[in-house]
């Protein structure tokens, strides 16, 4: 750990040094000892910007650092508009610490506070109820202090803040810092589009690559893997395959963040025919978790009840659907029901029929067959005249789901995460994982059993989750495709981005109530008895009984997902994570480092998890492309010694956030880094996996779909070809080019793997520079007579969005010299 963090400070002093000789050290010519210096939150973003800083030399003449640089952002509530920082003051101490105090809302309510010892680098945030709640500090401390508050004029702007007498030095820092950020910005924005500028007259790379196999390393055969999280529908309506939406009438306008009216128990249903009534009512319900169901009466006539599926439902010709259904009688007479697949215009696609229900609950089932192939078909529930019945757990799957699972999966999606031949999988999310709330963390055994005893909730994300595709599925998936289940549990804190919700105090809402975390902590290690213990045992057998007698083979867990890293967490997260080892030694407990790759909860997440010895830590970034160009040495530095990584979630962003061959060369890049690394990065997966168009809360993803078509981006294929071209022993090399020039070098990378068991050699290479680049490969170490040797290679335009590898076979002497042309990738697989 101190190799890595020595590391990092290194580098931050040589970009510090960098952006003084860029920028010149201060703008002030004449340095003065000592300045006074105002700190506020800018009054017309209502403290969205977070903690600004001005300074001046008389208290008259006052100079901003930065434009609008916020040193320190508020990280409480909901993503966006909620994270404001509202009149904070800040005042210094005899423990030569600063302190920065902020309401959180504009009432005298919650508040936030984070120290600080340099103004530069600020503490994980902490949020009370009340100032009461700051023992550390009393009211009357806080009211002399916030006393001290004034108004000056900032760019034309009044501003309320505090005023303080400062060594110049901490001004000075404040500007490098602001400066610094400048840079780096600019330097990691850079993007194709200026390459016609950037590389104007560039000629043609050469390079020439020398392998060192007496220098093999073994690395982690399970570096890549797959995160799936119920974001974008993929989940219902996506990867499960239930086609009716709604089936067990339990949506509610609360789902929504804005309490949608129109979206409530009745949604995706509706009436045909006349004179029938459609209400719901939650008395005697099929299972307590699945309270609401629908009451249908009809008068004279025939009428039905209509489900509109997810965007309708797609049937083909031909193919057999399982229908089910739970159902009683309350009129006390006994009718069938017809059973219809309908198309847009009202045609019959398909029929059948159920017998008739009793008074009791029960749950009838039928088969249809689709006579046509259509994409938005609707399923009907007809009713013979003069009957009153409730219905519950209204189901529709197609036979054909991924290896024929009863509950399963949409056949074409599982295929498409499983032909990234993922070593691992990822679930229930990241921030799904933790909820939106206490009451909205996502707790396992809510996911298992019968489905009608399962307990659905709302999607932290902003729609429904049906727990129909829960923990045992989950598993069961990993299992059909070779996979390692990584599941993801709670620290006992909800997401940081939580709303109230109802409660006092919103972002982690205090955690879970310290006298009730036994109970939880009690789940967690259910969890692992559940995974792996014998049918014998009492969560085993539950296992058992839903048809799977042997155990999972459960090796890894997840506590936390890029939490803030808080005293709230901190003594929760250490509480779990002492009793899962306890108890389950062999089990690699993964912990986390908040969702960005430097910064407080970054610092303080590694610091934990050292101190309490947590084998691997889970780290975050979403950042642009020419991130991962000029930081390719990110991993070189970690200690040897220290916890592994698990890269949980990364992925290129540009502006609109495009997945498109710039990105997925970018990524292509990092993943060089990561396997020449992959003795400390144990594993890495992309995020998000899948988007549901016209649902789509989040871009980029890796994959693409609605009801009928999936579409694999350019991204996804980078990430297949490492998947499908993994080795568990990486091969250094030495290299020279033509042209020593660093914006040129960094655009270019690869990485040499071996694969162990096949002695089969794989070279990937890529090239994000408008030329091509002409590649001497010298493979005389390797001593290969007449290898058999496939080469795949994707290139385009760096806008393309459809690119598709391209794969030829070769002969040794192809791959002695080989062009790479210009922004591409390049794998070469070698078999002896």
């Amino acid at each position: 750990m101190a190799v890595r963090e020595n590391h990092n400070e290194m580098k931050r002093i040589f970009l510090l040094f960098l952006a003084a000789v860029l920028f010149g050290s201060t703008c002030v010519a004449d340095e003065p000892d000592s300045v006074y210096i105002f700190s506020y939150a800018r009054a017309q973003d209502e403290g969205r910007s977070g903690l600004l800083f001005a300074w001046s030399r008389d208290q008259q003449n006052w100079h901003p650092v930065g434009n609008g640089f916020g040193f320190v952002k508020s990280d409480y509530g909901r993503w966006g508009s909620e994270k404001r920082m509202i009149r904070p003051f800040l005042f210094y101490d005899a423990d030569d610490l600063w302190h920065c105090i902020w309401n959180l809302d504009n009432k005298e309510g919650a508040v936030a506070y984070t120290s600080s010892k340099d103004l530069l680098y600020w503490m994980p945030q902490s949020y009370f109820i009340s100032q009461k709640a700051l023992k550390r500090f009393t009211p009357e401390k806080m009211n002399a202090e916030r006393s001290r508050q004034q108004q000056i004029v900032i760019a034309g702007a009044a501003e309320t803040g505090v005023i303080k007498k400062v060594p110049w030095n901490i001004v000075s820092g404040l500007i490098k810092k602001e400066q610094l950020s400048g840079y780096r910005s600019r330097l990691w924005g850079e993007t194709t589009k200026e390459d016609a500028r950037r590389f104007a007259g560039l000629k043609p790379l050469k390079l020439v690559i020398s392998p060192e196999p007496a220098g093999a390393k073994k690395i982690s055969n399970l570096l890549m893997g797959v995160f799936f999280e119920d974001i974008n529908y993929a989940a219902d309506g996506g990867l499960y395959a239930e086609l009716i939406q709604n089936r067990d009438f339990e949506y509610a306008p609360s789902d929504k963040e804005n309490r949608d009216p129109a979206w409530n128990s009745k949604k995706a249903w509706s009436l045909s025919g006349n004179g029938a009534e459609f209400t719901i009512d939650s008395v005697h319900p099929v299972h307590p978790n699945n309270k609401n169901y629908a009451v249908l009466k009809t008068a004279g006539g025939q009428t039905g009840v209509i489900n509109e599926g997810f965007d309708g439902i797609a049937v083909t010709a031909g193919e057999r659907y399982d229908f089910s259904l739970f159902v009683r009688s309350m009129s006390g007479k006994k009718k069938a029901l017809a059973i219809r697949l309908i198309g847009r215009q009202g045609e019959e696609l398909a029929a059948a029929s159920v017998k008739e229900p009793t008074g009791e609950w029960q749950q009838l089932r039928t088969v249809l067959i689709a006579r046509k192939t259509a994409a938005g078909a609707r399923l009907e529930i007809v009713l013979q005249p003069e009957s009153v019945i409730a219905i519950d757990m209204v189901s529709l799957f197609p036979q054909k789901t991924f290896r024929a699972r009863k509950n399963g999966l949409r056949a074409d999606l599982a295929a498409s995460i499983a032909d990234l031949h993922p070593r691992f999988v990822r679930f229930p999310g990241g921030c799904v994982a933790h909820g939106d709330g206490l009451e909205n963390i996502y707790h396992w055994k809510n996911t298992i059993g019968p489905l009608e005893a399962r307990k659905p909730q709302r999607n932290l994300w902003g729609y429904h989750q049906t727990a129909g595709l829960g923990y045992f599925e989950y598993f069961q998936f990993c299992e059909d495709i070779g996979a390692a289940p990584l599941p993801v549990v709670a620290a006992g804190v909800p997401c940081q981005n939580s709303a109230r919700h109802g409660h006092p105090l919103g972002g982690q809402q205090g955690g879970i109530p310290l006298d009730e975390m036994d109970r939880y902590i009690q789940d967690v290690l259910d969890l692992i008895e559940w995974a792996n213990g014998s049918a014998q045992t009492k969560w085993g057998s539950l296992r058992a009984a839903a048809g799977h007698p042997e155990p999972f083979n459960l090796k890894y867990i997840g506590i936390g997902n890029e939490d803030l890293i808080s005293e709230v967490f901190t003594e929760r997260f250490t509480l779990i994570y002492k009793a899962v080892k306890e108890k389950y030694p062999a089990i690699t407990i993964i912990g986390t480092a908040g969702p960005f790759f430097e910064g407080a909860d970054y610092t303080e997440g590694w610091k934990l998890a050292t101190k309490l010895g947590v084998p691997m830590i889970d780290e975050h970034y979403y950042v642009p492309p020419a991130w991962f160009i000029y930081n390719q040495d990110f991993y070189d530095k970690y200690d040897r010694a220290g916890p592994r990584v698990y890269l949980g979630e990364y992925a290129a962003h540009l502006p609109d956030r495009p997945n498109n061959l710039e990105t997925a060369l970018a990524e292509a890049i990092h993943l060089t880094a990561l396997e020449r690394n992959g003795d400390v990065v144990h594993m890495a997966s992309y995020a998000p996996l899948l988007a549901k168009e016209n649902h789509t809360q989040w871009n980029p993803d890796l994959i693409y779909f609605n009801n009928t078509t999936i579409k694999r981006t350019t991204g996804y294929y980078i990430q297949q070809l490492f998947g499908q071209n993994a080795g568990d022993e990486y091969i250094p090399a030495k290299a020279m080019y033509s042209d020593n020039n660093e914006k040129v070098k960094n655009r270019v990378a690869w990485s040499i793997v071996r694969n162990s068991h096949t002695k089969e050699l794989i070279i990937k290479m890529v090239n994000l520079l408008p030329v091509p680049a002409t590649l001497s490969l010298d493979m005389d170490s390797f001593r290969f007579s007449n290898p058999t040797i496939i080469k795949t290679v994707l290139k385009g335009r760096p806008d393309e969005k459809d690119l598709v590898p391209v794969q030829t076979a070769v002969v040794i002497n192809e791959i002695r010299t080989i062009e790479l042309a210009p922004y591409s990738f390049t794998v070469l697989r070698i078999k002896p």
